[in-house]
């Protein structure tokens, strides 16, 4: 996921449990072995459907006070809300100051033809797969996955180092320049190897592709909703979200991220292609079990209700009863963010020739 932009507040609510529908007053959890009466230690939260910020510490709930968690109660934060008043001119345009400052730097340090060090990067990991195009789409994924997973995990101890906004700075540095080399390797790469399958002559497979790809985004912006908090700009935060594109699944970046593997491995159709999938795709799966444990280390019983009201697979906990979607959940879509989707996936099909023409002048 990458482009956010302002998004409006709403007022949305979650949802009841199956078992609710018989005991509306408390949150039912004997399958995940919770009491029926959340504990005070949950670190409670006072519930408003003003999107709360959740910390563990600064939990605010009804349950706090020993009271259950009733229908209609946001445990989580509502996804890609907040209120465009409250947004700063200055952190705004702090953000595109440093996101300009950046991409420069990039450009000179690891980008640029014969003088960055991406073209040594790459040189370093092609020799110990000799050249072997699979083997070196798949390396590049396991270094970029090892970082981009290792660090989060030592997120907590590492704010505690050196301060949330400082920690951000160091992941952004490392994980930007490694995630560079993987889009333009696969980019320049992707037709390589074997040619396991030709459809694009097939009648619809084109559509069908355009289709699949622009419903994957959809799925794939949740991973990051404030774009300020990824520069940095406002102090970066473990976020619960539980609406939205969360309520199909509380793993949409995993869900986006394999639809979007469907789409072109079924259009492209190589060896390099399938290869490039399978490691997307399991660090996708492993992040999934990540991110879980994750927020269960930040937010404890506060994620098991969550989780509980929430699947990994699209619509499961829809279709259990676990998750009841509210008559206007359409209106957790009408937002100024998923415009931006929009326009961003527009964007980037149009712009495939300039990416394209931009890989191959690199050469990795």
């Amino acid at each position: 996921g990458f482009w956010k932009m302002m998004m409006l507040q709403s007022r949305v609510g979650a949802t009841p449990l199956r078992a609710a529908r018989a005991n509306p007053k408390a949150v039912p959890t004997p399958a995940i072995g919770l009491p029926r009466r959340i504990s005070p230690s949950i670190l409670g939260l006072h519930v408003s459907s003003a999107a709360p910020t959740i910390e563990r510490s600064k939990l605010t709930c009804q349950a706090a006070q020993g009271e259950e968690v009733r229908t209609g109660e946001l445990v989580g934060e509502d996804a890609a809300s907040f209120d465009v008043e409250k947004q700063s001119v200055k952190s705004w345009s702090l953000f595109f100051v440093l996101l300009t400052t950046v991409l420069g730097a990039l450009y000179v340090v690891w980008i640029q033809p014969g003088v960055g060090l991406a073209d040594d990067y790459l040189t370093l990991l092609e020799s110990f797969t000799n050249n072997n195009p699979e083997a070196t789409m798949l390396l590049i994924l396991f270094v970029f996955a090892i970082f981009h997973s290792g660090a989060a995990a030592l997120r907590p101890k590492g704010e505690e180092l050196i301060g949330a906004r400082a920690y951000r700075v160091f992941f952004a540095l490392g994980s930007l320049p490694l995630a560079l080399v993987a889009i333009v390797y696969f980019i320049n790469h992707r037709y390589d190897g074997t040619l396991l399958w030709d459809v694009k002559s097939v009648p619809g497979v084109h559509e069908l592709v355009w289709i699949l790809n622009f419903i994957s985004f959809y799925f794939l912006y949740p991973s990051t909703f404030n774009i300020l908090e990824v520069a940095a700009v406002d102090k970066p935060k473990l976020h619960m979200w539980e609406t939205g594109i969360m309520r199909i699944t509380r793993h949409p970046q995993m869900v986006g991220q394999a639809i979007w593997c469907a789409a072109h491995t079924l259009w492209v159709g190589s060896s390099v292609m399938v290869a490039a999938s399978v490691g997307l795709m399991a660090h996708h799966l492993f992040g999934c079990w990540h991110g879980d444990q994750r927020l269960s280390n930040k937010y404890g019983e506060a994620f098991e209700v969550v989780k509980a009201r929430t699947s990994t697979l699209p619509f499961k906990a829809i279709l259990e009863g676990r998750q009841v979607l509210p008559p206007d959940y359409y209106k957790e879509f009408l937002r100024v963010p998923y415009a931006a989707v929009t326009a961003f996936t527009l964007g980037a099909y149009l712009f495939h020739p300039i990416m394209q023409g931009a890989s191959f002048y690199l050469g990795w």
